[in-house]
């Protein structure tokens, strides 16, 4: 027979009931109590019962992300993180991709209320807060931008601010001639980038330099040969910016490919920033200046509200809550050199 929660209980020389709690990751257990429960159920090879806990407590241990794109550095990272913080809780999560269509987004919803989904954290991108709310499925935490506060639970970054943090920093390094890259279509899943516009716009106005139309170039798509490819506009104008604030690392990553192959001087001749602090960004040359949000922060606390939606937390949930996790500047060679 397989070892079961007594078994794990003797060997740790607490109740069943600790060891239930453990196992299904309520906070009200003391950390050196946690720990040799851990151990036992370690040594012992122990696999909690999803089907047993979810007929005993009609959980069954299991949750969704849904996500725009998961080959996005951002969004990769993120559900790792997610994963993380959930198997903490013993909980197994099940990923899917809408690929930012508002059908892929309401089949996603309507397909969760056919399987045993405990609860769902889900960035929509086409979709508000209140029609995923109002699709009937489990309870769900929102990420991200285009979800807005009220309908549910909802982490996010200040998008508007944290653009006008990059920007003042460029003003700060005594650029004059700053552009963006990035300016969204009317999409609704553009709502992030909109946002990151207005900060950078907002910064502009309070150093007192003037907008230019100009050197605002738009993107249909986030990825680094549109990048590539509006920087190639830029420098084709005949007053060229000499910097860039990017919405999005991966457009900076291609805007700083451009930039190499014209033998423009970064940051000498161009200063540029991006937004997410990915990867890629700390190995290229020069080392990409971003603004990084606090994703390790976004995932525990997305797992955490949606825990205490299902009554495991650490408070019984109330009302929906609109949280905003800090981001901060990386400055790297690419701004300072």
């Amino acid at each position: 027979m397989p070892p079961g929660l007594r078994d794990v209980a003797a060997r740790a020389g607490v109740s069943i009931k600790t060891v239930s709690n453990v196992v299904n990751g309520y906070v009200h257990v003391a950390p050196d109590t946690r720990a040799r429960v851990q151990a036992a159920i370690d040594a012992l090879g122990y696999v909690p019962n999803l089907a047993a806990r979810q007929l005993r407590g009609g959980r069954s241990g299991v949750i969704a992300l849904a996500v725009p794109e998961l080959p996005a550095p951002y969004f990769a990272e993120l559900a790792g993180l997610i994963v993380q913080a959930a198997e903490r809780r013993r909980w197994t999560v099940l990923i899917d991709q809408t690929d930012g269509r508002a059908d892929r987004e309401r089949d996603l919803l309507a397909g969760l209320r056919r399987h045993a989904i405990d609860g769902l954290i889900f960035s929509p991108s086409a979709l508000s807060g209140e029609e995923v709310v109002a699709s009937g499925g489990p309870p769900a935490v929102l990420l991200g931008a285009r979800a807005g506060p009220g309908a549910a639970d909802h982490v996010a970054v200040d998008d508007r601010a944290a653009g006008a943090d990059a920007t003042r920093h460029l003003c700060e390094l005594g650029r004059k001639r700053i552009a963006v890259i990035g300016v969204p279509d009317d999409s609704p899943r553009a709502t992030a980038a909109r946002r990151r516009l207005a900060g950078y716009r907002g910064a502009l106005a309070e150093t007192g330099l003037a907008g230019d139309p100009a050197l605002e170039v738009g993107v249909v798509r986030f990825g680094r040969a549109e990048g590539a490819a509006a920087m190639v506009r830029l420098l084709d104008q005949p007053r060229p910016p000499d910097a860039v604030f990017c919405v999005n690392d991966l457009l900076a990553l291609g805007a700083l490919r451009t930039l190499h192959q014209r033998g423009i001087g970064v940051p000498r001749d161009v200063a540029l920033i991006g937004f997410d602090d990915i990867e890629d960004g700390r190995f290229s040359t020069p080392t990409l200046s971003t603004v990084a949000p606090d994703t390790p922060r976004i995932a525990q606390l997305a797992v955490d509200l949606l825990a205490e939606r299902l009554g495991e937390g650490r408070v019984a949930a109330g009302p929906p809550r609109e949280l905003h996790v800090e981001h901060r500047l990386l400055l790297r060679e690419s701004t300072v050199g």
